[in-house]
């Protein structure tokens, strides 16, 4: 794992975070909710390679 994706998915959560607090003051909670949806699935989509790569690794040690 690369320290660069570490700093992908703490940016990501950042601005999740400006803009939930931003939509929730202004009475869009809706909205707020469904940005934090979205960049849940964002960082979810940005994982599953990483995991994949993990599960590969997994493989080729043990020869399954």
């Amino acid at each position: 794992m690369d320290v660069d994706l570490i700093f992908k998915i703490a940016a990501i959560g950042i601005i999740v975070a400006v803009l939930n607090q931003v939509l929730i003051r202004s009475g869009r909670e809706e909205q707020a909710m469904l940005t934090t949806l979205a960049g849940l699935i964002v960082v979810l989509m940005m994982l599953i390679g990483e995991i994949s790569t993990l599960f590969d690794t997994v493989k080729s040690i043990f020869d399954l």
